[in-house]
């Protein structure tokens, strides 16, 4: 296997079908492109979704903690109900230091009580093979109205497609978070670049969104990028895509990163992007919304008929490989050498 998560061949070859037991509880069980699974239990809707834990300690440990809680609970605020609970599994490294943890969460404890998310269960010990930056994993849940989810599954032809925050965020913040004074960019540059960091949650954008008017499906744009979020979100609702690349949010510092780095910005890991469609005569209504919240967004298209996703009337391919990860790799190895020089 490759490093990342599994691509829609290797989901349909090995985990399609293969679901234990059919319980009419269940709305939403796994899909390739759908963000989380959905039980109705009684009169209410249960949200649930399960991601690592990723604490990459070369961000700080403080600002690691805040990236790794967002993580796990970005998934579940894309159903449109604000996430409730979470149950956390960490699996350290043997020798872990006490304060360490007790960094680690605390951010969690801060971030939960200023989100009204309650940790209700979890498993924390150390272990063999355990190693940063993944330190085991988390599920969150959010419970609601039945009527308020916002299910994957729900876009269709004649649907506006909006964007938020646009391409790389969270490569531009990332990179230039931990390797911003060593890169030959002035200040000016690399400081807003690193201000995108903390764009990197979606949780303000789906609730937002799904606040503020007729959203059909939510997807945000992690490994792979805009682009890959493209192909999940048009399979999951089974429709194509037809995205206009000129109104897309570029924020400040993503273009000089991307350059730098040589990035291709649209197939670069970009968590606290969202993907949103609308039913038609709404996206105004969700536009205002973005607006007033403070977060960049804009029409970029609509949902057609078919499978196929262009942008621009050109095909976008699916993308094989998110540049995010090796770069970071090679731009670690390159300060290392360079420290050792010194």
């Amino acid at each position: 296997m490759q490093p990342g998560k599994v691509d829609r061949d290797f989901f349909d070859a090995f985990i399609e079908g293969r679901l234990g037991a059919t319980r009419d509880d269940v709305d939403l069980g796994p899909q390739f492109g759908a963000d989380f699974g959905l039980l109705e239990i009684d009169d209410a809707a249960l949200a649930i979704a399960t991601d690592p834990i990723f604490v990459l300690r070369d961000l700080g440990l403080e600002r690691a903690a805040w990236f790794a809680f967002h993580v796990v609970l970005s998934d579940v605020a894309l159903s449109g109900l604000p996430p409730s609970h979470l149950a956390v599994d960490l699996a350290l490294p043997p020798g872990t230091d006490p304060e360490t943890f007790e960094t680690i969460w605390t951010v969690f404890d801060a971030e939960a009580r200023e989100l009204d998310v309650s940790i209700i269960t979890g498993h924390t010990g150390a272990y063999a093979g355990a190693s940063f930056p993944t330190i085991g994993a988390g599920t969150a849940l959010a419970v609601g109205n039945p009527e308020a989810v916002v299910k994957p599954t729900g876009a269709e032809p004649g649907d506006r497609v909006l964007v938020t925050k646009g391409p790389a965020i969270e490569t531009t913040g990332i990179l230039a978070t931990v390797f911003g004074d060593e890169i030959n960019l002035s200040t000016e540059t690399v400081d807003p670049a690193r201000d995108r960091f903390f764009d990197t949650s979606p949780v303000a954008d789906a609730r937002v969104a799904a606040k503020a008017g007729p959203v059909t499906a939510m997807h945000d744009a992690t490994e792979g990028g805009l682009a890959y979020a493209l192909h999940e979100l048009a399979h999951a609702s089974e429709v194509g895509l037809a995205v206009d690349s000129a109104p897309v949010p570029v924020m400040d510092g993503v273009e000089a990163i991307c350059s730098h780095f040589d990035i291709d910005a649209w197939q670069a890991s970009s968590s606290g992007t969202v993907l949103v469609t609308v039913a038609p005569g709404g996206a105004k209504t969700v536009l205002s919304g973005f607006a007033d919240a403070g977060i960049p967004a804009a029409d970029v298209g609509r949902v057609v008929e078919g499978e196929q996703v262009t942008v621009d009337g050109d095909t976008v391919a699916v993308p094989e490989t998110d540049p995010f990860w090796p770069t970071y790799e090679r731009a670690r190895s390159e300060s290392l050498n360079r420290s050792q020089r010194d």
